[in-house]
């Protein structure tokens, strides 16, 4: 008996087990953001690690670009609903520059901060993970713009917008710190395996 096709462009069937509750695979990756995709300048973009360190970290460009790169495989969900199945990430890990960083005893949560004011927060213990990555590459290619690019987050167990793009720097707090789309509602951890979609409105004290 012959195993039927799937019809070009229908959503790719996922394997069991990889789909979180409430979540459709799809094989394209749609672009989501709020507002302009910021401009890179190679010249005035930095990184920063700060704030509950020991050794606080600033790189431009060119030395962002010699630090140690690893590729990472994995699934991708996003709180709207859809999953991208097996994607390959290629950039610097999260652990590499918590390494260097040496966060305190008191560090226990992250606040990430991308170009345009936009932020995310997740517990350390969430975002201390071997599979997560400062990503500059996507399925062999650099990360585009509206992807991302040219460094994302890449926090795979975690609903997407926690991967927050344009990512510009981390910072390392003692208290969590609701970021953008927390303020508005979504919530504060967002695992999909829990449909942690969203929570109650945060009031906006200004400190994202």
């Amino acid at each position: 008996m012959s195993v039927p096709r799937p019809r070009p462009g229908s959503p790719p069937a996922a394997p069991e087990g990889r789909l979180p509750p409430g979540q459709a695979p799809t094989r394209k990756w749609p672009v989501l953001h709020y507002g302009e995709v910021p401009r890179f300048d190679a010249a005035t973009w930095d990184f920063q690690v700060y704030g509950e360190v020991e050794e606080e970290l600033r790189f431009g460009w060119e030395e962002w670009r010699a630090l140690p790169t690893e590729e990472r495989a994995g699934d991708i969900h996003c709180v709207t609903g859809w999953s991208r199945l097996d994607n390959r990430w290629r950039g610097v890990p999260v652990r590499e520059l918590l390494r260097r960083a040496r966060p305190r005893p008191g560090a226990r949560f992250v606040l990430l901060r991308a170009a345009g004011g936009w932020t995310a927060n997740l517990p350390l213990e969430d975002f201390d993970r071997d599979d997560n990555l400062f990503a500059t590459h996507h399925d062999g290619e650099p990360l585009p713009p509206e992807h991302g690019g040219p460094v994302r987050a890449v926090i795979p167990h975690l609903y997407f917008w926690k991967s927050a793009k344009w990512l510009r720097a981390v910072e390392l707090l003692a208290a969590d710190r609701p970021g953008f789309w927390e303020r508005g509602g979504y919530h504060m951890r967002g695992d999909p395996w829990k449909s942690e979609r969203f929570g109650d409105p945060l009031p906006d004290d200004g400190s994202g």
